[in-house]
């Protein structure tokens, strides 16, 4: 009999839809086994793990954001009594797979009512597995990662008595984002403009972008100026075209120069050449992307560019491809993720067409 593997998935639950379509493409027999919360999904399939995940390394998922593999699975009540239910749990089917020349971490979430806290899991499971391993354990930059997820039957919040507890070790690579579930999170900062200034620092994290010291970047669309901020914090010269207004502690920066106009009024008029192009604007994404078009002819050869596409309820498939063709004429899509902070909306990772093609001639 052919064995069955088992993973769970997270993404945004309002793309359930597009999210599900990605698993055929590494695994053409998976399956939803059970929901376990809006946006997290238990998947049985006949691909093991780390071939599903080598796939997805390979050419990662837009809209799954994280996988976990399972290796045990077990009932739970929701009482204090579970630590130990998990921890030996985990001596018996983890520790053997932990290697004790690398380090780890453990990160729980917990999908239901419960009387303890992913804290309490996490510290108790690291203590066990570290003394039989002798793996040293490494909160923020492990190798290895235990994944642990308690989940009511019915989703969260669902009675205690229906609760199972999975958990699964894997390489932290393999997961698709360092953080549990995807969900990556910072500190908020006491200068910062907007929210949307989490939406540019996870790209450049998930695209791992190196942006050029004391480069000049353009902001497309900048009102208030959060991705501004972040930029000069990156030491970016940056311009800002947007009618609006900037934040004041922008509006007083040398290193930013602001245009009052619209974004299509200054392609039209003699732009500038930059090392980096970012555009977050509020337009339909196939606007939004053909305006991306023209600022290709602003990009130098080893530039990069970042936008967000904006999805419509409907038909969102359909916009989602026409905007790549569109890209696609002067750009090659570098990366393309539905990112945590995002909302209704893709960002995307663009670099010019000319850079591909030096590259090849050299």
């Amino acid at each position: 009999m052919e064995r069955t593997f088992q993973y769970i998935i997270t993404f945004d639950a309002d793309f359930a839809d597009l999210a599900l379509e990605e698993l055929p493409a590494v695994d053409p027999e998976a399956s939803v086994e059970r929901n376990l919360a809006p946006g997290v999904e238990l998947i049985a399939g006949r691909r093991s793990f780390s071939n599903v995940a080598a796939a997805w390394r390979s050419a990662p998922p837009v809209f799954v954001r994280h996988v976990c593999p399972v290796h045990v699975a077990l009932p739970l009540s929701g009482v204090a009594d579970d630590l130990e239910r998990l921890s030996q749990a985990a001596a018996e089917a983890i520790a053997p797979q932990v290697d004790a020349l690398r380090t780890f971490s453990v990160q729980t979430r917990l999908l239901a009512d419960v009387a303890y806290k992913p804290f309490d899991v996490n510290t108790r499971l690291a203590e066990t597995l570290a003394a039989i391993s002798g793996a040293t354990v490494d909160v923020r930059r492990p190798q290895q990662v235990i994944s642990v997820v308690c989940a009511g039957s019915a989703g969260a919040g669902g009675d205690a008595d229906e609760m199972t507890g999975y958990a699964g070790i894997s390489d932290v690579r393999d997961n698709l984002s360092d953080w549990a579930g995807g969900v990556r999170r910072f500190a908020r900062d006491p200068n910062q403009v907007s929210r949307s200034e989490f939406k540019l620092l996870e790209a450049l994290e998930v695209f791992q972008i190196e942006l050029p010291p004391r480069g000049v970047a353009l902001d497309l669309g900048a009102s208030p100026g959060g991705w501004t901020r972040i930029l000069r914090e990156r030491e970016q010269y940056v311009t800002a075209v947007d009618p609006g207004s900037l934040h004041p502690s922008l509006a007083a920066d040398r290193g930013v120069r602001h245009l009052r106009m619209t974004a299509e009024a200054y392609m039209a008029d003699d732009p500038d050449r930059f090392d980096v192009i970012v555009n977050d604007m509020r337009m339909d994404g196939r606007d939004s992307a053909r305006l991306m078009v023209q600022a290709a002819d602003c990009l130098y050869p080893h530039g990069v560019a970042l936008m967000t596409v904006k999805l419509p309820e409907r038909k969102r498939r359909a916009v989602i491809d026409h905007a790549q063709r569109i890209l696609e004429e002067r750009y090659v899509i570098a990366g393309m993720r539905q990112l945590f902070h995002n909302r209704s909306e893709l960002t995307v990772y663009l670099q010019p067409k000319d850079r591909r093609d030096d590259e090849t001639q050299r």
